[in-house]
C-alpha cells in the first residue's frame, strides 16, 4: 500500500532545516551523485569534535532519539530516505531537545557523498527490510556493495551493529561480512534471552518480541 505524503510535508521539512539535510538527488546515478561530495562539517553541527555514529534507516526515530540522551557525549547522525517517515523523527528530537541527533534524507548509495573518509566510528542497522527474492539481493543493505560504501566511511576498526528477526537474512549478512572482508566479532540468535546493556529496542523489535519471533544481532569490525 503506498504511503499518503504528509500534510506540509515540505514546509515541516523546512522547518526542521537547522537538524536536517535533504538530498537533492536529481541525478538518478547513484554512483555519480555520490561522487559529488558534500561532506557534513560534523564539528559544526554538533559544536564539538565527539565520535560519530550512524544509524541508517532511522524510521521514526526512537531507536536514535533514545540512544542519543543515553549518549550526550557522542554524536548521531540518522540517514532515511523516506521523507514521509523522516520528518516524525526530526520532529520528535526537536520537541524532545535532544542536541546531538542531524538526519540525512537521504538513499544508503549516496552515504559516502556526506561522510568525511574514515568518520564514522559505529553504523546501526536496525531492522532493514530483508528483501527476501532473490533478484532482490543487491538492495539488501548488508550485501557487499553496501559495505564496501561502509567500509569508506568507518574508521579504521569501526563497527557496524545490525539487528534483524529474520533468520535467512541474518545468515546473508554474517557471510557478506566474512565475503567483504569484515571481522564477525559477536552473534546472537535470541537478544531477548540474551540483552545488551545500553542496547535500545527499536518499535520493530517490540512489535517481533510480542510476536514470539527471535532477534538475531551481529557485530562486524572492518579492517
Amino acid at each position: 500500500m503506498r504511503m499518503h505524503r504528509k500534510p506540509h510535508l515540505d514546509e515541516r521539512l523546512s522547518a526542521c532545516g537547522k537538524i536536517l539535510t535533504v538530498a537533492d538527488l536529481t541525478d538518478k546515478n547513484m554512483l555519480r551523485a555520490a561522487g559529488e561530495k558534500q561532506y557534513l562539517d560534523c564539528i559544526k553541527i554538533f559544536g564539538n569534535d565527539n565520535p560519530v555514529h550512524l544509524e541508517i534507516g532511522c524510521g521514526k526515530g526512537k531507536f536514535v532519539a533514545e540512544t542519543a540522551k543515553l549518549n550526550p557525549d557522542i554524536n548521531f547522525v540518522a540517514c532515511e530516505k523516506i521523507s514521509n517517515v523522516i520528518i516524525d523523527a526530526c520532529e520528535r528530537v526537536i520537541a524532545e531537545g535532544i542536541t546531538n541527533v542531524y538526519f540525512l534524507n537521504c538513499a544508503a548509495e549516496v552515504l559516502a557523498k556526506y561522510f568525511i573518509p574514515r568518520s564514522v566510528e559505529k553504523i546501526y542497522l536496525n531492522f532493514s527490510n530483508p528483501l527476501p527474492k532473490e533478484g532482490y539481493k543487491k538492495q539488501r543493505l548488508t550485501h557487499p556493495r553496501f559495505l564496501d560504501i561502509y567500509r569508506e566511511i568507518l574508521k579504521e576498526g569501526g563497527l557496524i551493529v545490525q539487528k534483524t528477526d529474520d533468520g535467512d537474512f541474518y545468515r546473508f549478512s554474517l557471510e557478506s561480512f566474512k565475503e567483504a572482508g569484515y571481522k564477525v566479532i559477536e552473534t546472537c540468535e535470541d537478544l531477548a534471552s540474551n540483552p545488551v546493556a545500553g542496547d535500545v529496542e527499536t518499535e520493530h523489535e517490540r512489535l517481533f518480541k510480542s510476536r514470539g519471533k527471535p532477534i538475531y544481532r551481529i557485530v562486524a569490525e572492518v579492517k
